[in-house]
């Protein structure tokens, strides 16, 4: 009787917090953040829906993160945790920045 009380409220408590982790971003490694950010620039480019000043300041933008983060593994022996989150913000905000880049309406002309 216990047992099956006991895999109730298991079974319960994984339905329950199922919505909380499917709504939840899941966390990717910075060296795939860097490869989508550098494929959604690329997309944009061919598309048209990054001019070409654009795709150079955000280029510009992805390296200078590429750099911080030779940099950071390089002083640390690898990322401390709060240059990790350093980096994570970092390209989070160059990751709206090609979104909003994307979506504003200007497009390269042929």
């Amino acid at each position: 009787m216990k047992r099956a009380i006991l895999a109730l409220a298991a079974g319960a408590a994984l339905v329950g917090a199922m919505p909380m982790a499917a709504s939840a971003q899941p966390w990717q490694p910075i060296a795939q953040r860097q490869m989508n950010i550098e494929q959604r620039i690329d997309q944009g480019v061919r598309r048209g829906d990054l001019t070409r000043p654009e795709a150079m300041r955000l280029r510009g933008e992805f390296r200078d993160l590429r750099r911080l983060e030779a940099h950071y593994r390089m002083t640390g022996g690898g990322l401390s945790p709060y240059e990790r989150r350093d980096l994570d913000r970092r390209f989070d905000r160059l990751s709206q920045r090609v979104y909003a880049q994307r979506h504003d309406d200007q497009s390269r002309r042929y």
